[in-house]
């Protein structure tokens, strides 16, 4: 299901979540521009990689500063087009209302600190990967439960894809968080059997 928009008018223009849309954005102009090695080894200096954490003799090559970035740059990379305009997207749908109520300030500190601990989430379930993880996810996803914190009694008007032009569906927004959210526990399962295999896509 692709949202389309929601029934919560925003009070005022939503500076912080565009700023995030526009930062994610140019982070994968650049991305583009590289080339297939230079961009392997951003993803392996930029994303998330468990074992960059979790042994020792691994981790030690790395600098303080080499080890933190990660926590932050990934959360801005990106995989592909689809994978970049999904989840700006729904950062769009849901973020100019949590914005609205939390203030542009604590609504980026929010989107942070969710992407951050996603990423400590994942390197502890997955202590053994070594493939780079990259995305907005855990970033929207503390978004998404705000928003359902906030809005609990909000509708949702959805389509699904390939149909975008009809027949829309009306949603409470929780049914479609709760969908969104199994969604990503089901992406990050798949995740999880493929990090034993090394780098991935």
């Amino acid at each position: 299901m692709l949202p389309l928009r929601d029934d919560i008018p925003s009070r005022r223009f939503p500076a912080a979540t565009l700023a995030i849309i526009a930062v994610n954005a140019l982070v994968f102009l650049w991305e583009l521009q590289l080339g297939p090695r230079r961009l392997e080894r951003a993803f392996v200096e930029l994303a998330i990689i468990p074992v960059r954490y979790s042994i020792p003799e691994i981790a030690q090559s790395f600098s303080l500063g080499e080890q933190v970035l990660p926590f932050f740059s990934s959360m801005f990379l990106h995989g592909g087009w689809l994978h970049l305009l999904g989840n700006m997207w729904t950062l769009w749908i849901f973020g100019d209302n949590v914005e609205d109520r939390l203030g542009r300030g604590r609504f980026l500190l929010l989107y942070l600190a969710s992407g951050i601990a996603a990423a400590l989430m994942h390197i502890y379930t997955n202590l053994g990967s070594q493939m780079p993880t990259i995305g907005a996810s855990g970033a929207i996803a503390g978004v998404m439960g705000a928003y359902f914190r906030f809005f609990p009694h909000a509708r949702v008007e959805t389509v699904i894809p390939p149909f975008i032009f009809g027949p829309y569906f009306v949603l409470p927004a929780v049914l479609f968080l709760g969908w969104w959210f199994l969604l990503q526990f089901f992406n990050g399962a798949l995740s999880l059997g493929a990090g034993a295999k090394g780098f991935g896509g």
